[in-house]
């Protein structure tokens, strides 16, 4: 069974439910009570699964519910998160009144705490008449507990497991520039807005202008939009946007044979996603790059355990004496080394545990990086020969792929694969630097869509250089916005990314773009349709 979730609108800005809704991921949820209540809050437990849909989990995000184990989830960290809020602690700085007395209801105190939690739980002002029911539940169990603050832990547990807070609802209204259209509500268009740019609810100054009506205007959309990307907390959208779209939810699952990789530690596994997203920001963030230098950037960040993975020496690093400290370091001109496909962040995850994986690395990048998909292979096939990697006849995973094309049916969809999978052959499955696989040296040419090349440099500039690479990062950042993928035929779409490329491909300036965009807020006909039925 799957709980019910119902839109309530909001009576501060009357509004038709919409035709969609969105649950929040565990990132978002966790950034939320954080900002919400402070970063004392502990939240322990485990969350719902989440659902890949069209490589996203965004997507996937609009398209699911919560089933009653993931209800029993949730029950826990919000009993957990409310008797924090009001325990000795943290009352006096979250509750703003004190009750008359605390052995029992204070109605007046209750409503002033619930009214204002409330408008920052919901992402909206709570109507009088939920303000009434929770006070009065409140009221209820602080009188039989003759416990103010344990009527105020009960309401608040109950708020945070609501539908109104653990899914984000979209509610439309008339759209007074079209007649016969909708547009999404203030409220709705707020919600939009700061879980795409921060990845969190929306802070007070961002509801305030929802609620004043300065959000459906075009200069008030852009001030905020502008206050939003201009923020430092913009790059906690930039890392929520990457870790989606490169998979890394796939690290719950992985791991790797400790006798063949023992540098392959958990700690490895999680500074390999912490180095590629701390590169992403360091070069979309502070650096304002191109996104198309991702790929061929010399620029990264490492720790002594990744610099032993890796292979760089030690003498050309600093750990100020702690081995897992993070430090800047660049890559000298021409290493294999450079660039995040180069890293095991990509590298290991798209490997099986005891051997490389050209096909599964190829097939990840055609379809996470270039937005190219690759049919699954037939039921049928034998995988013997690239399974087998002790074969005296085929040391390589070169020599058994090409062992394996030889059954007909594996040669079609290995053409757009292993070409471009065989490049990084000098990364080992656990992300690890080699030149030589069994004794013998590694030949890791490669071909992208006609284009030949040497090595992961070469790759690196090949994708660089794919018109593909940049339409694809665009496509998935609208639909990790929208919880769709857009009509690439739209003249709006097609401005979005024409801003995209005269910005010289500033992400900043795409996630810009997308958020000041009627298109992002235009309701889908399908959707709508789909909604009145």
């Amino acid at each position: 069974m799957a709980l019910a979730v119902t839109a309530v609108a909001s009576a501060a800005a009357p509004s038709t439910a919409g035709p969609s809704s969105v649950r929040i991921s565990p990132s978002q949820y966790r950034q939320s009570i954080a900002d919400i209540f402070g970063r004392s809050i502990a939240i322990t437990g485990r969350f719902e699964p989440e659902t890949r849909t069209q490589g996203l989990l965004a997507i996937g995000a609009a398209r699911v519910s919560v089933t009653d184990s993931g209800l029993e989830r949730y029950d826990e960290l919000a009993r957990g998160i409310a008797t924090q809020v009001v325990d000795a602690e943290h009352r006096a700085t979250l509750v703003p009144c004190s009750p008359h007395s605390a052995q029992g209801s204070d109605d007046e105190c209750a409503r002033t705490f619930l009214t204002s939690v409330g408008r920052l739980l919901y992402r909206r002002p709570l109507t009088e008449e939920e303000v009434q029911d929770e006070v009065r539940a409140a009221g209820e169990t602080a009188n039989k507990a003759h416990d103010f603050y344990a009527g105020l832990s009960a309401v608040l547990a109950d708020m945070l497991i609501s539908p109104n807070f653990l899914y984000r609802y979209e509610f439309v209204e008339p759209d007074p520039a079209h007649a016969g259209q909708v547009r999404l509500d203030a409220y709705s268009k707020a919600s939009a807005l700061s879980f795409f740019l921060w990845n969190t609810t929306p802070d007070k100054i961002l509801l305030d202008a929802a609620q004043s009506g300065q959000l459906q205007t075009t200069q008030g959309l852009r001030r905020q939009v502008d206050r939003l990307v201009s923020s430092p907390r913009v790059e906690q959208g930039v890392r929520a946007f990457f870790s989606d779209m490169l998979g890394f939810s796939d690290f719950e699952t992985l791991s790797k044979d400790p006798s063949f990789f023992p540098r392959y530690t958990l700690p490895v596994k999680d500074q390999s996603q912490e180095q590629t997203l701390r590169t992403i920001v360091d070069e979309l963030v502070t650096r304002h790059g191109d996104y198309r230098d991702l790929f061929t950037t010399p620029h990264t960040f490492l720790t002594t355990s990744l610099a032993a993975l890796y292979r760089v020496p030690l003498a050309d690093t600093t750990d100020n004496g702690q081995p897992d400290h993070w430090f800047p370091y660049s890559y000298p001109p021409g290493d294999l080394r450079a660039g995040i496909l180069s890293e095991a962040s990509f590298t290991a995850l798209y490997s099986p545990s005891g051997r490389t994986s050209p096909t599964g690395r190829g097939k990840a990048l055609r379809e996470t990086i270039l937005c190219e998909a690759v049919p699954p292979p037939p039921g049928n096939v034998d995988f013997k020969f690239i399974e087998d990697t002790s074969n005296p006849e085929f040391k390589t995973a070169r020599q058994r792929l090409t062992a394996h094309r030889s059954q007909p049916m594996c040669a079609g969809c290995h053409k757009l694969t292993d070409p471009i999978g065989l490049a990084l052959e000098n990364f080992d499955s656990s992300g690890g630097y080699r030149t030589t696989e069994n004794g013998v040296p590694i030949d890791a040419t490669g071909e992208l869509n006609g284009h030949q090349f040497v090595g992961s440099q070469g790759l690196a500039k090949a994708v660089h250089d794919d018109p593909a690479t940049t339409s694809c990062v665009a496509t998935k950042a609208f639909a990790f916005e929208t919880g769709y993928l857009p009509a690439v035929s739209d003249p709006q779409w097609r401005q979005i990314m024409d801003k995209f490329a005269a910005s010289h491909y500033n992400f900043l300036e795409l996630m810009r773009q997308i958020a000041l965009s009627d298109l992002t807020y235009r309701v889908p006909s399908s959707a709508l349709s789909a909604a009145n039925h």
